[in-house]
């Protein structure tokens, strides 16, 4: 996957950061789906790597539940970048909780994590009962 995220993350549209990153989600059924960041003058309307990689699973079918695992490349170091907290509350929302987060760092070093370490306590859902 490493290989992967360095090719891919070269498509990352960074001029304002020059802060490159990459993403690859994973689906259950095996399919890869990528992204990068891409980044605007007002630093707001951009999208980071991975809510990119999962915009194009669900642009493309997958639904919630579906993902299998996502792999980040988000480093300048050999120390693994985490997903910033928007896209921790994405992955909360559309991941199950013991799905795994591969963080990879510039020289190739991973850490592991499962959705629920990196997002211990994430917005739930609402219910009809929380708008009462």
């Amino acid at each position: 996957m490493f290989e992967k995220l360095l090719e891919i993350r070269k498509n990352s549209y960074s001029p304002y950061t020059n802060f490159p990153t990459s993403s690859i989600v994973v689906t259950k059924d095996g399919k890869e789906f990528v992204g990068t960041n891409v980044e605007d003058a007002s630093t707001r309307a951009g999208s980071c790597a991975e809510r990119s990689a999962i915009f194009s699973a669900i642009s493309q079918g997958v639904k919630k539940g579906d993902f299998k695992e996502i792999h980040i490349l988000a480093s300048k170091d050999e120390n693994p970048g985490t997903p910033c907290f928007v896209c921790r509350q994405m992955l909360s929302e559309l991941f199950e909780k013991d799905c795994k987060v591969y963080c990879y760092s510039e020289t190739g070093n991973i850490k592991a994590f499962t959705i629920n370490e990196l997002c211990p306590y994430p917005f739930d859902e609402f219910t009809e009962e929380d708008v009462k």
